[in-house]
C-alpha cells in the first residue's frame, strides 16, 4: 500500500519532466506551439494516480479486514455504520491525495526549470493544474473510494479488488490519449464538465456504498 502511495507520485514528478527534458532535446525540441498541450496532457496523470491509489489502501482497509475478519471489534463501539464508512473513507483518501499534492509541487517546479527557456515564462501554476488538483483530482479519489467500498461487498481477497478498483483509472487513461492526440482541449470548462460528472457519480456511488456497507452485511454475508 505504502509503497504504490509513494512510487506513483515519485515516478510522475521526476519521470515525466525528465522526458520533456530529454526526450525533447534528442529530437531537436519539443515546439513552443506544442510543449504546453503536452504538458497539459502530463497533468492528467495526477487525476489518473487520485483515481488509483486510494484503490490499495481502501481495498486493504475493507476487503482486508473483511478477509482477516477484523472489522467484528469495531462493530461492537457505539458508533454508525455511516461513521465507520466515513472513517475508513477519510483514511482511503487523506494519504493518496496527500501524495499528489507533493508529487505535483515537484513536478511543476522541474517542468519550470526545463521548459522556462523554451517558454520564455514559467507554465506552472496555472488554471488547469489548479483545477486538476483542487477539484477533478479529490472528486477523482472520493470516486475510487466509493467504488472500493461497492467492490469489497462482492471481492473475496484484497488482490481481486485492487484489479477491479484499478478500473476506475481507464476512463482517465482515455482522457489523457485523447488530449494527447488533440481530441479533447483542457481548458477550464472542458475540466469542470469532467469535474461534474465525476460529481454527479460520486453522489450517486455514496448512496449505493451506503447501502452496501451494513452492519448486518457485514455481520452475516462478510464472514
Amino acid at each position: 500500500m505504502l509503497r504504490s502511495v509513494i512510487l506513483f507520485p515519485l515516478i510522475v514528478s521526476i519521470g515525466l519532466p525528465l522526458v520533456v527534458h530529454f526526450g525533447g532535446r534528442q529530437h531537436g525540441g519539443i515546439s513552443p506551439s506544442v510543449l504546453p498541450r503536452v504538458l497539459d496532457a502530463f497533468s492528467l496523470f495526477f487525476i489518473i494516480g487520485a483515481a488509483y491509489l486510494p484503490t490499495a489502501i481502501a481495498s486493504y482497509s475493507l476487503v482486508g479486514e473483511k478477509v482477516e475478519k477484523s472489522l467484528e471489534p469495531l462493530l461492537a463501539t457505539p458508533i454508525t455504520d455511516g461513521e465507520l464508512l466515513l472513517g475508513k473513507s477519510i483514511a482511503a483518501f487523506l494519504p493518496p491525495i496527500g501524495a499528489i499534492y507533493i508529487g505535483a509541487g515537484v513536478f511543476m517546479a522541474l517542468i519550470n526549470q526545463f521548459t522556462h527557456q523554451t517558454l520564455g515564462y514559467s507554465y506552472f501554476p496555472n488554471w488547469t493544474m489548479g483545477i486538476i488538483l483542487l477539484l477533478v483530482a479529490p472528486l477523482s479519489a472520493i470516486l475510487s473510494v466509493q467504488a472500493s467500498v461497492i467492490i469489497s461487498a462482492r471481492a473475496s481477497d484484497v488482490r481481486s479488488a485492487q484489479l477491479l478498483g484499478g478500473l476506475m483509472m481507464l476512463p482517465f487513461a482515455a482522457i489523457y490519449v485523447a488530449s494527447e492526440i488533440g481530441s479533447i482541449s483542457l481548458n477550464a470548462n472542458n475540466l469542470f464538465i469532467i469535474s461534474a460528472i465525476i460529481l454527479l457519480f460520486d453522489v450517486i456511488l455514496f448512496f449505493i456504498s451506503t447501502k452496501t456497507f451494513q452492519r448486518e452485511e457485514i455481520l452475516t454475508k462478510w464472514t
